[in-house]
Parts: C-alpha cells; sequence; structure tokens
C-alpha cells in the first residue's frame, strides 16, 4: 500500500483510448470507483477536426478521449472533486488536453503520460506517488 501525498478524495483517471478505470484518494491509497467503457461512439464524433485517412480504431480512441473531457467538466462544477489526477497513454491524454474546461484543468495536480490501465492498483499508487 502506497501513501499517497495527494488530499483525500482526490479523483483519479486512468484511461487509454478504449478504457477508463477512476478511483479516489481514500487513507494515503487508492479506491476503485468503477471503469468508463467508450459505448457508443457513433453517436459522438472526436474533439476538433478529423483528417480523412484517420483509421476507424484511432478515430474512436480521439472520441473516447473527448467522452472522458466531457464527462469530467459536470462532475468538477458539481464539487464532485477538488483534485483530479490524470493518468493515460501519451496519445490519449494528448486528445483529452484539447478538450478539458478550465474548471477541469484547474483542479489537475498531476498528469501522466503513461499507460496504467492493465496494471495492478499497487502499480498504479506507486507511479502516482512516484510522479
Amino acid at each position: 500500500m502506497a501513501n499517497l501525498n495527494y488530499p483525500e478524495n482526490t479523483f483519479v483517471v486512468v484511461a487509454t483510448g478504449e478504457g477508463a478505470k477512476t478511483f479516489r484518494v481514500c487513507n494515503g491509497s487508492l479506491e476503485h470507483q468503477g471503469d468508463w467503457s467508450p459505448g457508443h461512439l457513433a453517436d459522438d464524433g472526436p474533439a476538433g477536426k478529423t483528417p480523412p485517412d484517420m483509421p476507424p480504431h484511432e478515430l474512436n480512441e480521439a472520441t473516447f478521449a473527448k467522452l472522458i473531457a466531457q464527462r469530467l467538466y459536470p462532475m468538477a462544477h458539481a464539487g464532485e472533486f477538488d483534485a483530479l489526477i490524470l493518468a493515460a497513454d501519451p496519445d490519449t491524454l494528448g486528445q483529452i488536453r484539447p478538450s478539458l474546461h478550465q474548471e477541469v484543468t484547474s483542479k489537475i495536480v498531476l498528469e501522466l503520460a503513461k499507460t496504467l490501465t492493465n496494471s495492478s492498483v499497487d502499480d498504479i499508487e506507486r507511479s502516482i506517488a512516484n510522479g
């Protein structure tokens, strides 16, 4: 168990373009809150302009990154978290950033450009602690 030096109730999103796990910092360690899945991506489009030759899997990843950003805004606005940690593979993190509302970005205490979705909670905690 890591002793995470982040405020209690910090919201943690560990994502790739294919899925996300969410956690909260509770008593110095991570408590799993649930998983976010892409759902029906055909109903939404990616953020920004899409190159015409973009492969479908990249289009889906870009769309999911936008949906993560859209999901975080109402949570931040409702005061569901005061601090946020975003850990995502470099491509996904780069796709999430431009879609984040300022109210969300103001709460970010750590960004990790690292793929951790298949890692154990202990490994995620170590990465965040060393972030």
